[in-house]
């Protein structure tokens, strides 16, 4: 009520509120991204990948072809990630940074599974992009997709998380991957996708087509902490090295733990061990099994030699079985 006076008695009061609470409205900034952006763009590479092919016709002059992509600096000492179609029987391959510096890169390694290369550039103290190892990525999420789209330079594109990956090395189809409709187009793949921080969520990969149903604005992107193991195995064996167990699986209802076994490949490790079509599976090397994708990540990421131990139900009994698990075979 005080207040309330002041302001009738005194009208030099009234004029000064005004003026106050116009100037904080002028003030309020509106809603940006740029931050985040300046912050991971400069580890966001533009990548050239020359094919050279001789023509059987003698004299002829030799055709270059390039193609485009983009690339993600995860090391300063010259570690790139990238997608492996965007340099796939590349002869040669450029590396343009943002302050127009170009290097020649060497083919490390790649994952056909997460269509995931490695190059390596010789230089150091490159840029990095902020990681964050524990980072997870949750349907909703606000992203932002950088890359070179159509070699029109650093583009930005905005959108939402719609569906989540998972971080395991087991394969199977879109569900690592990363659902979004920030647009990426040619030349982004590679590139990448980042949260409002500007840290790395993911590396765009690709766009969902189906030209008879016209459906469009569906993109993918390979989660960032599934792309950091792929790059980190292929670093340390220019490949990536997946447990196989060569069974197919059938899971269980909601109320039940573990899976049942539907198939079992010949001369696979599970063929050798004796498991069996039927068996339900339980327990693996002393880890209960909660769904059938655990289990094929505990596969996955077990070195080729390694014996796991498989607990299971057949015939209303319980049985233990040795598997030595193999090297995934590759596609």
């Amino acid at each position: 009520m005080i207040a309330v006076t002041l302001l009738l008695l005194v009208p030099e009061l009234r004029t000064n509120t005004l003026q106050v609470l116009q100037n904080n409205q002028q003030q309020q900034q509106p809603l940006s991204y740029a931050k985040a952006v300046s912050t991971a763009s400069p580890a966001v590479v533009n990548i050239y990948s020359e094919d050279i092919s001789t023509s059987p016709v003698y004299g002829a002059k030799a055709r270059r072809s390039t193609r485009l992509g983009s690339g993600v600096i995860m090391d300063s000492n010259g570690y790139i990630l990238t997608n492996f179609h965007v340099v796939q029987n590349a002869d040669l391959i450029n590396v343009d940074l943002q302050n127009g510096q170009r290097f020649s890169a060497e083919l490390i390694g790649y994952d056909t599974y997460t269509d995931l290369a490695v190059l390596k550039v010789d230089t150091a103290n490159l840029p990095v992009i902020p990681q964050r190892a524990n980072l997870q990525s949750l349907a909703g999420d606000v992203v932002l997709a950088i890359g070179n789209p159509l070699n029109l330079g650093q583009t930005v594109t905005q959108g939402v998380i719609s569906a989540t990956g998972r971080s395991g090395l087991s394969v199977i189809n879109y569900l690592e991957l990363l659902q979004m409709d920030a647009a990426i187009n040619d030349g982004n793949s590679g590139g990448a996708l980042i949260n409002t921080n500007g840290e790395l969520v993911g590396i765009n990969s690709r766009k969902f087509i189906d030209t008879e149903r016209n459906i469009q604005g569906i993109f993918f992107a390979v989660p960032y902490s599934l792309a950091h193991k792929v790059m980190r195995k292929i670093i340390a064996n220019g490949r990536v090295i997946r447990g196989y167990l060569g069974v197919s699986i059938n899971s269980l209802p909601n109320n039940f733990k573990g899976f049942t076994i539907a198939g079992v490949e010949k001369n696979s490790p599970a063929f050798r061990a004796g498991l069996q079509p039927g068996d339900i599976v339980y327990q693996i090397n002393n880890i209960a099994i909660s769904s059938f994708i655990q289990a094929l990540d505990i596969v996955a990421e077990t070195q080729p030699g390694s014996i796991l131990s498989f607990k299971l139900i057949r015939k209303k009994q319980l049985v233990e079985v040795s598997v030595t698990i193999s090297e995934k075979p590759k596609v």
